[in-house]
């Protein structure tokens, strides 16, 4: 090849690493959710759709629950009002890459904080500790807890380490069993396909406030569970001003008033903020 042939490749090769630099340079996603809400003034949140009582979709379109309000509130401390705010449905197993990929600014979506998701998303809170359950038939006298799933058909959803935890730590016979969501889960144990859901307390006490007299929990948990708001990884000053955003909430009587109006009959206590 020639110096001039070289030459022209070696600038074409310039010229588009420089184009794909500026592109990147320019790209919102790296930003601060903080900064996308003063420059935008709207958000896209994703939150649960099939929880009663903390993130449910009603047959309006709306969402309602616990964890809504948490959202409004946090996106109202942003300068962004309710009714700029776009719900995304998320289920367990894409919320990582919903933040990931931001096709969402932040994640409300009963969200436990763990070390394995640090190392994909940011959390801010927590905002709400529950606790790892069971859910079963109203007439089920057999399982009293985690122990008595021996031989018994779990059901939890894609995503979510609660059925694995039992396997592993209380019951290694267990028959573990995947839905996409738990209310795919709950309708199989409505139907005697399956035997028990396992999830959090605060997402079980919805389901069987859903179903008098067909469904309980059994009220006993066994793990700990810290909801946070995912933001995308390294968003400090997002995290920051979510957490400022959760501590008001708290000081100011909503966060209590939220709670009774979604979760009354769980006995929730105020959580402390962990700010890393």
């Amino acid at each position: 090849m020639s110096k001039r042939l070289i030459s022209v490749a070696l600038t074409s090769v310039i010229v588009v690493l420089s184009v794909g630099a500026c592109g990147n340079s320019g790209d919102d996603t790296g930003s601060s959710v903080v900064d996308r809400a003063a420059k935008d003034k709207k958000l896209v949140i994703g939150v649960k759709a099939d929880q009663p009582g903390l993130g449910l979709r009603t047959p309006d379109g709306s969402f309602t629950g616990f964890d809504i309000d948490v959202a409004k509130y946090v996106a109202k401390e942003l300068g962004v009002d309710q009714k700029d705010i776009t719900f995304k449905e998320a289920v367990s197993a894409n919320r990582e890459a919903f933040l990931q990929q931001g096709q969402v600014d932040m994640v409300v979506a009963t969200y436990s904080i763990n070390d394995a998701r640090k190392q994909k998303v940011s959390f801010a809170g927590p905002y709400l500790v529950a606790g790892q359950d069971l859910l079963v038939r109203e007439d089920n006298k057999a399982i009293k807890g985690p122990k008595s799933l021996n031989g018994k058909k779990l059901c939890s959803v894609a995503g979510s380490t609660s059925a694995q935890l039992i396997k592993d730590k209380y019951a290694k016979d267990v028959q573990l069993q995947e839905e996409r969501t738990y209310s795919a889960c709950v309708d199989r144990v409505l139907t005697g396909q399956l035997d028990a859901v396992t999830t959090d307390n605060s997402i079980l006490y919805g389901y069987a406030a859903q179903h008098p007299g067909k469904l309980k929990v059994l009220n006993s948990p066994f793990s700990e569970e810290k909801y946070g708001i995912g933001l995308k990884k390294d968003d400090k000053k997002g995290r920051d001003a979510v957490n400022d955003a959760l501590a008001k909430m708290v000081s100011d009587g909503s966060w209590d008033i939220a709670l009774k109006a979604n979760l009354s009959s769980s006995g929730f206590s105020v959580p402390r903020l962990e700010r890393y």
